[in-house]
């Protein structure tokens, strides 16, 4: 409790006022390192989910961004959110200039891609967006009628950014993998993708219909209803993004704790090693002492789509156009 009886800010969002603090006061420059998770979490002696808490409310305002490679570092003077510029335009008297008369939907919305492919969907906002742009957080509405219509634009311009083979493969086996390949390549570009995109409540974007009609175009010509042409072609979209929802949180582990998949096995072998030897885990056992083993987001993507491809060759097969010109043949 406060001095006036009021409950104190939880643990995250005083963190991250002392960050932002540090920030306005200039101690934390544009492009220096912020605390990583883990630092924050010595410092502060605060859970590593409260640490994590504490960077995405700054990531959300703006404030900071994440370096691939890098880490979280503070944004640059000439993308500064409205917060830290405000505080140094009135210490040194000067007043900020409006929105900038060449902003376009289409630049809020590649703007608002590139926030996303650094700080990730969490990070996201409309305030980090006219950061980049150093126009008001207003000047954005004028574009765009708020965030969810935003992101579904989003969306769409990413599909849009796929370029399809001159010489699409004719057979349905090789448009499905190929599509799926197309797929799983623009969530490796947009990780965030991944989670915006819901089958249930599907976004309206051109751009992603026509793709999934270019890889359903060997599939017409087959006997299938109109039932199982649907579930094909969200399970295999389906498929992809279920991958690729962890391609986010990958990307972002590293850039909070500076440490790659490989390099978080590493340092916790020793302790996963003697768990496993333990003589309770036998399957285990064998893969970890097998070193040709190899396991990662890519090859799961790989083995799961052969595996969806193989299922689907048994209907496909029963679904086959009928011989034209035959006649009925005899038991």
């Amino acid at each position: 409790m406060t001095a006036l009886g009021q409950p104190a800010d939880p643990p995250y969002l005083r963190i991250a006022a002392e960050l932002r603090a540090r920030i306005a006061s200039g101690e934390l420059r544009a492009g220096e390192k912020v605390p990583s998770t883990r630092r924050i979490t010595q410092e502060w002696g605060v859970a590593m989910a409260t640490a994590t808490k504490a960077l995405a409310v700054l990531r959300q305002e703006g404030l900071v961004r994440a370096v691939p490679g890098v880490g979280t570092v503070v944004h640059a003077p000439d993308s500064a959110p409205e917060a830290v510029m405000a505080v140094r335009a009135r210490r040194h008297g000067k007043v900020q200039r409006g929105a900038d008369p060449s902003l376009t939907s289409e630049r809020v919305v590649r703007t608002a891609v590139a926030v996303a492919d650094v700080q990730g969907s969490e990070g996201l906002s409309m305030r980090a967006i006219a950061g980049e742009l150093g126009v008001s957080t207003m000047a954005l509405y004028r574009h765009v009628p708020g965030k969810a219509e935003l992101v579904e634009l989003m969306a769409d311009a990413v599909f849009g950014d796929i370029a399809l083979p001159a010489q699409a493969p004719a057979h349905w086996r090789g448009r499905l993998e190929a599509s799926a390949r197309l797929q799983w390549a623009l969530y490796r570009r947009h990780p965030w993708l991944a989670r915006v995109m819901s089958f249930t409540r599907p976004l309206i974007s051109s751009n992603a219909l026509a793709l999934m009609e270019w890889t359903m175009e060997p599939i017409r010509e087959l006997r299938l209803s109109a039932s199982e042409m649907l579930h094909i072609t969200v399970s295999l979209a389906g498929f992809v993004r279920g991958v690729a929802v962890n391609l986010e949180d990958e990307a972002l582990a590293e850039q909070d704790t500076g440490l790659t998949d490989d390099e978080w096995m590493e340092a916790r072998f020793e302790e996963l090693g003697a768990l496993i030897s333990s003589g309770h885990y036998p399957m285990y056992e064998r893969i970890l002492a097998d070193p040709e083993v190899d396991f990662s987001l890519d090859t799961m993507f790989d083995f799961g789509l052969a595996r969806l491809l193989d299922g689907l060759t048994e209907l496909m097969h029963e679904r086959r156009p009928r011989p034209v010109g035959r006649g009925r043949r005899t038991e």
